[in-house]
């Protein structure tokens, strides 16, 4: 990433853009509505936040699942089945160009936003965010793990990888609480992007959970429900290995 310096500054610059529009759509949003449910443009950024740090960690250290549907579709992923070493490790061990420039502008912006928000930061917080920063990334790991397991039979997944991650990135935006009862279930225990940054963002901000009226208590489960989601893709992931028949490649 270093060695094409201008390359390296205009994906840097996507990130840092990309982050900026999706918060000052907030602002926009809540500029017009002062108020959704409760929750006002201080506090829904704060909540961002939160999403930035599990989903930059994420992309930091699990990138490279996303390239597994690629490796199928080339015939490289049949290396790894002969090798002596577990599938999955070699597929997110691939050297790949990863920067964490993400990871590092979700740190920096949490920093600014937590006092913008008006939260104490005292030990149960810097106790806590690193926790759920770890929970988000497994959640984003384990459906993307779950996603890139579909490759085994319909080798190209680019579709449905981009419905996943749309979802992730529009409704994470917002408190669930603002959304039908049956996508406010979905977000809290199908796809569990809400455990990233809501229920959180609830127990800390210490706001009654109006989503689905459960205990704010409920976002000190963030790293279990993280390592519940790794752990049900890994095993559809090596059901999927053992029908892996290969591409012809």
């Amino acid at each position: 990433m270093l060695e094409y310096r201008a390359n390296f500054l205009m994906w840097a610059g996507f990130t840092v853009i990309y982050h900026a529009t999706a918060i000052a759509a907030l602002w926009v949003t809540l500029r017009n509505f002062p108020s959704i449910n409760g929750w006002d443009f201080k506090q829904t950024a704060f909540m961002y936040g939160l999403w930035m740090l599990g989903h930059g960690l994420h992309n930091t250290t699990f990138f490279t699942v996303g390239s597994v549907p690629e490796f199928v579709r080339e015939g490289r992923f049949d290396r790894f089945l002969v090798r002596p070493l577990d599938p999955l490790f070699q597929a997110i061990t691939v050297p790949q160009q990863i920067w964490p420039d993400e990871l590092i502008l979700a740190i920096a912006y949490f920093c600014v936003v937590t006092p913008f928000a008006g939260v104490r930061v005292d030990w149960l917080l810097v106790t806590y965010v690193p926790l759920v920063a770890i929970g988000g990334a497994l959640i984003d790991f384990g459906i993307n793990l779950a996603i890139a397991t579909a490759s085994f039979w319909f080798t190209r997944v680019d579709s449905l990888r981009w419905v996943f991650m749309s979802l992730e990135q529009e409704f994470s935006r917002y408190p669930i609480s603002i959304y039908q009862r049956g996508v406010r279930v979905v977000l809290a225990f199908v796809l569990p992007f809400a455990f990233m940054n809501y229920f959180p963002a609830t127990y800390l901000l210490h706001k009654s959970e109006d989503g689905l009226h459960l205990n704010p208590a409920i976002g000190l489960f963030t790293p279990l429900v993280g390592a519940l989601t790794v752990a049900l893709a890994y095993g559809f992931w090596r059901f999927g290995i053992q029908r892996y028949q290969g591409t012809g490649s």
